[in-house]
């Protein structure tokens, strides 16, 4: 599937959460987002995991206890188990995006977690080269030389119109539109775009429009939260906070505050 990424899927809690620099690569290949590598703070507090339509491999590089995750995109804001001290290096597919080489279908991973070795059987010597290599420019070469003959699954085509329409519109759209944009019913519509991707398409747009409403507020672009809440199409601006603080764990001034307090622009080293 090759679709226009519209909307930067982000952690910004990932990113408070590092002890330096948050480092950060798009990827040449659209069927991932980018790829990221940061050290947990000691004094990191809570770090959450927030709704942003991707899968995520997750590579835990600790000298002692090495691991790595597959993780589905979270529906509701929780916490990331994320160790203290601990190096990460990340993988994000594009948001919709499910990688060809794990074997569990789209279904099982939303909201749900699992050990990489046992969804990717025959890939142990690859996330043991990854786990142990420091540098992070070599770490996204060995992914990219092992896995990108395998990176996305193969979508119907409704489904791959509808999460290029609903990127492009950045969540902002109806059902009834889907059905107008693809011929298809209601009920065609949802099955299949649940098979290729384990979400609704309520849900998806749900998570893209709290995604580009992160998008703006990192921007500093000076909007006033019921102007942004009316350009991504909410009833009202109670509407719009309801569903940030839901999906982001708290309400756009806080994370504003906080964002600017943790110099959140200023972790970001982009390679």
């Amino acid at each position: 599937m090759s679709c226009t990424n519209i909307i930067n899927p982000e952690q910004p809690w990932f990113v408070l959460s590092a002890a330096r620099q948050y480092s950060l690569m798009n990827a040449e290949n659209s069927a991932i987002s980018h790829f990221y590598s940061f050290e947990v703070s000691p004094s990191a507090p809570l770090t959450l995991a927030v709704p942003d339509g991707c899968v995520d491999i997750v590579f835990d590089c600790d000298t002692i206890h090495p691991m790595a995750r597959v993780c589905g995109t979270t529906l509701e804001a929780r916490s990331a188990r994320l160790i203290p001290n601990h190096r990460y290096f990340g993988v994000r597919f594009a948001p919709g995006v499910i990688p060809d080489f794990l074997d569990v279908m789209a279904e099982d991973l939303t909201d749900r977690e699992f050990n990489f070795l046992d969804v990717v059987p025959d890939a142990r010597q690859a996330c043991e080269q990854i786990l142990r290599t420091e540098l992070f420019a070599q770490q996204i070469t060995l992914f990219n030389n092992y896995f990108t003959p395998r990176l996305a699954r193969k979508t119907s085509t409704v489904t791959a119109s509808i999460i290029r329409t609903i990127l492009q519109q950045k969540g902002n759209f109806r059902v009834g539109q889907l059905e107008a944009l693809t011929g298809y019913t209601c009920r065609t519509i949802q099955r299949q775009f649940r098979q290729d991707t384990g979400m609704s398409p309520k849900a998806f747009g749900r998570i893209m429009r709290c995604q580009s409403a992160l998008n703006s507020l990192h921007q500093g672009a000076s909007v006033s939260f019921s102007e942004l809440a009316l350009n991504l199409g909410f009833s009202d601006q109670s509407h719009f906070l309801r569903e940030f603080k839901k999906l982001i764990s708290t309400t756009p001034l806080d994370f504003q505050r906080r964002m600017l307090l943790a110099a959140h622009a200023e972790r970001i080293s982009y390679h």
